[in-house]
């Protein structure tokens, strides 16, 4: 049996894991949250007490977790990766970060004898629930040959993106299309409501014409056109609000840094930031936007 360390055990981390359990591997996990690591524990979890352990314990890690703070801090404070990490490990980080961080980071494996490769996702919890998430990869051709076989547990489509830092680049792209996206099928939905059109009705227009994409026909912000997803639940779960504002962040950081105008990309940083920082908003799915401009007058 094939051991897995896990670190980070939110609501895309606790399913990944939950996934290679279901293939047959055995998982060491580590979340800072007592909770989080008891569910994966009742899964068949092993849970340690700190990020080392889990170094200690395996060669093979992968790290989910909200930032680039909290990466760091979990390969480099005491009790971290870095700290027990032997040679010829590989770390697959799937965090959405700055590609500077991912970069950063990987020198500091290589200073151990260790690989790393940025492996971030597209896909949401679902994705991370039904195992059919979209890894984009970063780092050495070799490693992600090695990464092939747990990642494809976990999702339906493993990309190889190039250098360590492209799967960040990647990602970030296409969250920043994402957010931006999700602004213009709420904007289109609440503006039909408003003027009297049933939004099933509308949705299924959309999803046949040339407005169609994916916070349309498969995540729509409106409740009850689409079941299953946040908008039925009150937005419960899912992609928060204040990660998409985050992503968008790091969208604006690049754009800056490598002088690549994106005014649509901005002006949804700006929403998603009002929406982060409001108590009604801020710990929702980030199709809550829907709810933000409906009830806007």
């Amino acid at each position: 049996m094939t051991t897995v360390g896990f670190i980070g055990l939110g609501q895309m981390g606790n399913h990944m894991a939950r996934n290679l359990l279901k293939n047959s591997f055995k998982v060491i996990a580590y979340d800072v949250d007592p909770k989080r690591q008891a569910e994966l524990k009742s899964d068949g979890a092993e849970i340690v007490k700190y990020p080392a352990d889990v170094a200690a314990a395996t060669k093979n890690l992968i790290t989910m977790l909200p930032n680039s703070s909290c990466v760091n801090a979990v390969f480099t404070d005491s009790k971290g990766i870095l700290e027990t990490i032997s040679p010829g490990t590989l770390c697959i980080d799937s965090s959405t970060i700055e590609q500077s961080a991912s970069i950063d980071i990987s020198k500091l494996c290589e200073e151990k004898q260790a690989s790393y490769i940025d492996a971030p996702v597209s896909g949401g919890v679902t994705g991370a629930q039904n195992a059919t998430l979209t890894f984009m990869v970063g780092g050495a051709k070799n490693d992600y040959e090695r990464a092939k076989s747990f990642l494809e547990k976990m999702g339906k489509n493993v990309v190889y993106c190039g250098g360590v830092g492209n799967g960040q680049a990647v990602k970030i792209c296409n969250n920043m299309l994402l957010g931006i996206q999700m602004i213009g099928v709420s904007e289109a939905m609440n503006l039909g409501v408003k003027m009297g059109l049933d939004p099933k009705l509308l949705a299924s227009i959309i999803n046949t014409s040339s407005g169609r994409c994916w916070s349309s026909d498969t995540y729509n912000p409106v409740p009850n056109v689409i079941e299953g997803v946040p908008s039925c639940n009150d937005y419960a779960g899912g992609f928060g609000s204040q990660l998409m504002a985050k992503d968008l962040g790091l969208a604006q950081t690049a754009s800056t840094q490598c002088k690549a105008p994106t005014p649509l990309g901005s002006l949804a940083h700006q929403m998603y930031q009002i929406l982060a920082s409001h108590p009604d908003f801020k710990d929702k799915d980030f199709g809550v936007v829907y709810k933000f401009l409906s009830k806007t007058q």
